[in-house]
């Protein structure tokens, strides 16, 4: 099959300055399938205010039988199922019209009580502790319908290490009042309340914000995505000091929570909740450092097609490849995506027909709408997936990444209860970026465009630098500030700037003559939010290697390897995400899954070689 993405019988729609009620229905997401008015919404909001209400009166004696226990659990489960569907139509209300201030209201309320209900849940783990597990398995045989939430209290019953008395945990809860301090300060001061400097670009005055920054880094002329990229930096070291105290700062606050809960270290404290081994940390870092040759070969290519004499740290963000003119129309979109997807077989491909034929998405930009995209899944109800849809590549791209995520929640949803339905973060990129790839590699075998399929490929391979690459060298930095700390040190602006620096001159391959990485770079770590999130992102990439992995074990496999994927989508958080990955046949604890990711991300470099020598590009 040979198909021109740019020859179709429609437009894509441009409804951008429209205002939302004048959007045609078909276009919008069916926000009622959640609450038919907004008396219905408040009605449910008062129904979850009663619920809450009965906590207190069943927290004393919940654990004394197996009757009282279901209650109480099922009692906490409904309040959060309604939770989800109220927080839902508020905040996908208001992502579409943010200047309904309305929604940010109703928002605003519900926050108010589900701070104090959660407040009133501190009883559950000690008191789960307490009843322990063989009077759990007691129950359970008194009680089958407990079985829903074994995974729930074993996990609590693992905790029991780490779980601190009530008067002490009242107390470490209490620091929760100032530990986000730096993270917010850092942002207040990097986003609002460091001055700018003013830089000419061709002829024209600009403030060099961070907004100016990002869109000027990428310029066509290499000399002014240089000029921004040095001035900024430089101008960024004059506040360096205090950006590093606070760093400092959020990084001992995770040590504090480290000890005082008995754990050896911060990176094992961080993992624990999701029961992941420290090894899957360590062997990414050591994996990706490892293959950096796969990288380097793409970063050559980009030189040549840059036709530059020298790549250096400040042409990263440049394309490589000019936007080819294809539209893809909304038609063209569910076609490609629907064919892209058909390995996954057809129950995959009815419920996808159902996020298409049921307004399960919000499609076109209007006026006021939130920019961006996402996926919100509602138990009971279904995803919702707010899009700004453009026709061009990176649009379509970016609505198969939605579905794969509202697939994900689809699919769990309807094969587990509400309980073990969500899924930890771990695992949340993973069907994203697998149809994600999976589209690519459609649009490869069945393009004829050799300049379009180049465009895709190097749109693809930037993005997978940018989530494996990147985040696996901030993962490493994060690694070496904790340790530093650990080992009894403060973290300067001298020793960040130094370490950063020699972790991007090692990744990018400064010291090879691949990518020139100038010292001014050595303040970059003083803008990157992450950083304050305690090893977090590390997720980024094991998730993204996880699903090229898959991708081409479904694609290569037989139907085993579709339904173990398949078998992914449906467990959501009833096991722990690493287990849940073995069964799909992803070890993350071993070394395949990094070499399937980084075999087939240096075949993609080879075919890029391959289209620019058809080009006759030199």
């Amino acid at each position: 099959m040979v198909f021109n993405p740019g020859i179709t019988s429609g437009q894509v729609k441009d409804y951008s300055t429209t205002e939302r009620k004048d959007i045609p229905v078909e276009y919008t997401w069916k926000i009622e399938d959640l609450y038919a008015s907004k008396s219905d919404w408040t009605g449910d909001k008062e129904n979850v205010v009663n619920l809450i209400s009965q906590v207190d009166g069943k927290s004393k004696s919940w654990t004394a039988s197996a009757k009282n226990m279901l209650e109480m659990l099922e009692l906490i489960n409904t309040v959060n199922l309604k939770s989800a569907r109220l927080y839902g139509y508020t905040s996908h209300q208001s992502a579409v019209d943010m200047s309904n201030t309305e929604y940010q209201k109703m928002e605003g309320e519900l926050q108010s009580i589900f701070v104090n209900f959660y407040a009133k849940l501190a009883f559950i783990s000690p008191d789960v502790l307490a009843l322990g597990k063989e009077k759990f398995e007691g129950y359970l045989k008194e009680e089958p319908k407990l079985a829903e939430y074994r995974f729930m209290v074993e996990d609590i019953l693992r905790s029991k290490e780490h779980i601190l008395p009530e008067d002490k945990q009242k107390i470490v809860s209490l620091t929760g009042l100032f530990t986000g301090v730096p993270s917010k300060t850092s942002s207040m001061l990097n986003d609002m309340e460091l001055p700018s400097i003013e830089v000419t670009i061709r002829g024209e005055k600009v403030e060099l914000n961070y907004a100016n920054y990002v869109k000027y880094r990428g310029d066509k002329d290499p000399e002014v995505r240089s000029m921004v990229m040095r001035e900024f930096w430089k101008h960024g070291k004059k506040f360096e000091n205090s950006l590093a105290i606070l760093q400092d700062g959020a990084v001992k606050t995770h040590f504090f929570s480290a000890q005082i809960k008995n754990f050896n270290n911060c990176l094992e404290a961080r993992l624990f909740d999701d029961n992941i081994p420290a090894e899957v940390y360590n062997q990414l870092v050591n994996s990706v450092k490892e293959n950096l040759t796969p990288l380097h070969r793409y970063l050559n290519l980009k030189k040549r097609l840059l036709k530059l004499d020298t790549y250096r740290y400040e042409d990263i963000y440049a394309s490589a490849v000019p936007s080819v003119s294809k539209t893809f129309t909304l038609e063209d979109s569910r076609k490609y995506i629907s064919e892209s997807l058909k390995p996954l077989g057809k129950e995959y491909q009815d419920y996808l027909n159902l996020a298409f034929d049921n307004r399960w998405m919000d499609i076109y930009p209007n006026k006021g709408k939130e920019s961006g995209a996402y996926s919100g899944g509602v138990y009971g109800v279904h995803p919702y997936v707010k899009l700004n849809y453009n026709g061009k590549y990176d649009a379509i791209s970016t609505m198969a990444h939605e579905l794969g995520h509202a697939m994900h929640s689809y699919f769990s949803d309807k094969y587990q209860p509400f309980s073990t339905s969500g899924y930890t973060t771990f695992i949340a990129e993973i069907a994203s970026t697998f149809n994600e790839n999976m589209l690519m590699e459609y649009l490869l075998k069945h393009d004829n465009d050799d300049m379009f399929k180049l465009y895709v490929l190097d749109s693809y391979l930037d993005q997978v630098r940018g989530t494996l690459y990147r985040q696996t060298l901030f993962s490493d930095f994060e690694l070496a500030m904790h340790k530093r700390v650990e080992e009894g040190n403060s973290l300067t602006s001298d020793w960040l700037d130094s370490k950063y620096l020699e972790l991007t001159r090692e990744y990018y391959g400064h010291d090879k003559g691949v990518c020139k990485v100038d010292d001014y770079i050595q303040v970059e770590w003083s803008k990157i939010p992450h950083f304050y999130y305690n090893f977090y992102v590390f997720q980024y990439s094991t998730g993204i290697i996880s699903s090229m992995a898959l991708a081409e074990m479904v694609s290569n496999g037989t139907e085993k390897e579709r339904d173990a994927y398949l078998t992914l989508l449906k467990s959501g958080g009833s096991d722990y995400a690493v287990e849940l990955l073995k069964k799909a046949g992803v070890d993350m604890t071993t070394k395949d899954p990094y070499e399937k990711a980084f075999k087939r991300f240096g075949d993609l470099v080879t075919e890029m070689e391959k289209i620019m020598e058809r080009l006759n590009i030199k």
